[in-house]
């Protein structure tokens, strides 16, 4: 890569992918900026001659073909990719609707597969490129109350870790980035979409999520400009991490499930082990 990339970033008009957005045009990179409705990318960054601005739903493989295209002919090449876009069904497991648990992944899951597809190709002709996607501790480790959520970046961690020996062979790597709480409007009631209170035995305790949610929003302790600064200066690197735990409570996600799992992986240790055929 040379020192000016040029970035596509999907979810771009508000929250952390404004962040990065202004990360990379600081950087002195060209930044194509998606959102479903490209004005309010322009309302929140401005113009700017490296920025171009791209509708692009990203539940829509035509959307992301058409963005693809759009970035190659006004900047000639992509080097970075941010699959940033998303958002978030809370509640209950029983209490969620098939269709919003679908609706979760098909955005959270398919969004971020849907754009990477459409990339690709280009970043294998140019024999290099990154894919970066932002996933989330919950995609480390499941919590009550976001299981749609945590399917959806559970599902994300696998596929991306799988991606990454697909691709490497041809100059593209990829970074997965699990924030903890940052301090962005995933929280607000423009981003969360609760889940409807059907059942008495789960009333109290969405009660007290909810409220306890709500007090946390825009008190979260990571600060996401400091995020996306970080994320370009991985991205900068020759070899980017293929995981980066974004701050001190991932980091603390990443540690308290490593030792789960091997505290799980000795639990029954003989009994594991001992599962194999009996050869004659």
């Amino acid at each position: 890569m040379t020192d000016k990339q040029v970035w596509l970033i999907t979810g771009a008009a508000r929250g952390m992918g404004v962040d990065i957005a202004k990360a990379a045009l600081a950087a002195g990179h060209a930044v194509v900026a998606t959102a479903r409705n490209a004005d309010t990318v322009t309302a929140a960054l401005g113009q700017d001659e490296n920025l171009l601005a791209v509708q692009l739903d990203v539940t829509n493989p035509g959307d992301a073909n058409a963005a693809v295209q759009a970035a190659v002919e006004r900047f000639g090449r992509i080097d970075v990719l941010v699959n940033n876009a998303g958002n978030f069904y809370a509640g209950f497991f029983e209490e969620l609707s098939s269709e919003d648990f679908r609706a979760q992944v098909e955005t959270n899951l398919f969004g971020p597969v849907n754009v990477t597809r459409a990339v690709l190709p280009v970043m294998r002709a140019q024999r290099s490129g990154l894919v970066v996607t932002v996933s989330s501790t919950a995609g480390i480790s499941g919590l009550a109350f976001i299981s749609a959520y945590a399917a959806a970046k559970f599902g994300v961690e696998g596929w991306m870790e799988s991606l990454a020996p697909e691709v490497a062979r041809f100059g593209i790597r990829t970074m997965l980035v699990e924030p903890g709480f940052f301090r962005t409007e995933l929280l607000t009631n423009d981003s969360t979409t609760y889940a409807q209170p059907t059942i008495d035995d789960y009333a109290e305790r969405t009660k007290e999520i909810v409220a306890a949610w709500k007090s946390m929003d825009g008190k979260q302790g990571g600060d996401p400009a400091k995020l996306a600064e970080a994320i370009v200066k991985l991205a900068a690197l020759k070899e980017p991490p293929t995981r980066f735990a974004a701050g001190a409570d991932a980091v603390q996600t990443f540690e308290t499930k490593a030792n789960t799992l091997l505290a799980q992986a000795q639990a029954h240790r003989d009994l594991s082990t001992s599962l194999a055929y009996d050869e004659a």
